[in-house]
């Protein structure tokens, strides 16, 4: 399930995160990827651990769980700290399966990575390139989202950035583990929660129909959660 989520971050944000990234210390970004995935990845990364990526982090993680689309579509139980990474001319991240354990950073524990998501931070008219493909069994998906847009993807997706041609692509990305390990239960979930909204905006809460679908909704994530 490919769920897109709109102003994920407002103006004044998007703002702030643009300056102190300005500001930052870049790595190679290799040094957060597999063993595999560094061969086929050209980018650069702030320090996970720098002052500048906790800030950033935390302010990502207040705007989600602000957003009910988030919420719904991963279904987070963790959500490691958020990283943050820019791709110049020439750079570019060949296809690759993100890594299905992940370590918290000064947690001591790992956790795992169920749900994928890139929140972009440069407006698509300033670089060339940088597109996300996104692989499922309909065919590749193509995503370059307005600056504080979010897309929210299986982990589990072969996926790759196209390269850069002109200007710079900035964003943030981080794994979700879910409280819905599958993807197929969460879809379904995420439908019918959009089904519930749609229904609750037509009939009173107390209409037997509405109560019946919030039953519905709230015994298969009953059935289905891991905690």
């Amino acid at each position: 399930m490919l769920v897109e989520i709109p102003n994920l971050l407002n103006a004044a944000e998007i703002a702030h995160c643009r300056r102190v990234l300005e500001a930052s210390p870049w790595v190679d970004g290799r040094v957060t990827a597999g063993e595999q995935a560094a061969k086929s990845k050209q980018n650069l990364q702030i320090p996970v651990d720098s002052a500048e990526a906790l800030e950033l982090g935390d302010l990502i993680l207040r705007a989600l769980g602000r957003n009910p689309v988030f919420n719904s579509a991963a279904m987070p139980l963790h959500v490691l700290p958020p990283m943050f990474n820019r791709y110049d001319v020439g750079m570019k991240f060949g296809a690759h399966v993100d890594g299905a354990i992940r370590a918290v950073p000064g947690a001591g524990r790992r956790m795992r990575a169920d749900v994928s998501t890139t929140v972009f931070l440069t407006d698509p008219a300033d670089y060339d390139g940088g597109e996300l493909l996104i692989e499922d069994s309909f065919g590749v998906h193509e995503v370059k989202l307005p600056a504080g847009h979010a897309v929210v993807y299986p982990a589990s997706s072969l996926h790759s950035v196209r390269e850069i041609t002109r200007g710079s692509r900035w964003g943030s990305f981080f794994w979700t583990q879910s409280m819905i390990p599958d993807d197929g239960r969460r879809a379904l979930l995420y439908d019918l929660d959009l089904a519930i909204m749609a229904v609750r905006s037509r009939l009173p809460d107390e209409e037997p129909a509405v109560l019946q679908l919030t039953n519905v909704y709230h015994n298969l994530l009953r059935s289905w959660a891991q905690m």
